[in-house]
């Protein structure tokens, strides 16, 4: 979308839009409350001083519409854009059995030991890296890992918005 566009659109469309980037509505609602914007920095820099307000309530209820790392298909349904961002992000990760079978021996040990999916901004990382990523965070307390997603979470939010939202 351009940016044009994106300070015209209705406030609807707005936030259907960048529900696609995060689905946190407070993010959303209040980015498209500051509209317009003069520049595509200025609306980055205020997504991502939003992005520092997120409680872990509204993260752990963005994560159930995330994929988890290695898998296709989120716990809930995704938008096609929403699809082929994750679809993007996890280009570089392979899908050879043993890898897969890795990945998801680690997801469900990390659900199991924190209650939610791991997360991390896959893009530009491939399969080792990942699994590297995921045997490290498992040995993390539950605040840390929680500042982790938080901050892994923004990450991914950022990068769509960015990859989305044109002069």
């Amino acid at each position: 979308m351009q940016l044009v566009e994106f300070n015209r659109a209705s406030s609807e469309d707005a936030i259907t839009f960048l529900k696609h980037c995060v689905q946190i509505p407070s993010w959303s609602t209040e980015i498209v409350a500051k509209r317009p914007y003069a520049s595509i920095e200025a609306v980055m820099e205020l997504a991502k001083q939003q992005s520092a307000t997120w409680t872990w309530d509204e993260i752990k209820a963005a994560l159930d519409n995330h994929p988890r790392i290695g898998e296709k298909k989120a716990q809930a349904e995704l938008s096609e854009i929403e699809k082929s961002f994750s679809n993007r992000e996890q280009s570089s990760i392979t899908a050879d059995e043993e890898t897969q079978l890795a990945l998801t021996k680690g997801n469900l040990a990390y659900e199991k030991k924190y209650g939610y999916i791991f997360l991390i901004k896959a893009a530009g990382l491939n399969s080792e890296e990942v699994l590297q990523a995921l045997k490290y965070r498992l040995d993390n307390d539950s605040e840390t890992e929680k500042r982790i997603v938080h901050n892994q979470l923004a990450e991914i939010a950022l990068l769509r918005l960015s990859q989305e939202l044109q002069a």
